[in-house]
């Protein structure tokens, strides 16, 4: 966390939104959430867990004029891979070539993760920095997703500052395609059973 601040949601909760907070009535129920601990700044089992059942996640960064920039990575499960309980890498995979994120880091490392189970309703936001490793055969290949078929063009390795969990509210409940074709065929399948169940009681009635 830095030196500068308190708590690590400091991070977040800076002095102008501190003065909404008081402004708007929050503030009370933050100050107590801070000297229970305020945020987490490592990566828990738990954390890992969803991290790295991620498909699709949100990665923010912003330039030296500070204009933020919101790229969609996504993948296979575990292509957001958990490699301490500090830092979090991904194959960065060739895309449209603007560069607008690597050319972000390299002025300025703030960076953003925002990663959202519409399933489960759950999102979690973490803030930290990130840089960008080119060259990294070992590291690369390590962070590449068995069989996927994308190819790889360099590392982001992302160092975690802070994290929090939000509620669920207004958050959609919307099912992965994949999930919902396998729990159809499930159900198809018990569908038959329970026909092909009833045909023989007929017959032996």
């Amino acid at each position: 966390m830095d030196t500068t601040q308190t708590y690590s949601s400091d991070i977040a909760f800076t002095p102008s939104v501190k003065a909404v907070q008081t402004r708007k009535g929050s503030r009370r129920s933050y100050e107590r959430s801070e000297a229970a601990g305020s945020w987490q700044t490592r990566i828990t089992p738990d954390l890992t867990s969803f991290i790295e059942a991620q498909t699709s996640i949100f990665f923010a960064t912003a330039n030296t004029e500070g204009q933020p920039y919101i790229q969609h990575r996504g993948g296979p499960p575990g292509f957001l891979r958990v490699l301490d309980d500090k830092t979090i890498g991904f194959a960065d995979f060739v895309g449209n070539r603007q560069y607008i994120t690597l050319g972000n880091l390299a002025d300025n490392p703030k960076a953003y993760l925002f990663l959202i189970d519409y399933a489960r309703r759950l999102r979690i936001k973490i803030w930290g920095e990130a840089r960008v490793v080119e060259g990294d055969a070992e590291l690369t290949a390590k962070l590449m997703p068995e069989g996927y078929k994308a190819r790889p063009e360099q590392v982001i390795l992302f160092t975690v500052s802070a994290w929090d969990a939000n509620c669920a509210q207004h958050i959609p409940q919307r099912f992965d395609a994949a999930d919902v074709a396998v729990a159809f065929n499930e159900r198809d399948k018990r569908i038959e059973a329970l026909e092909a169940e009833i045909v023989q009681l007929r017959e032996t009635a």
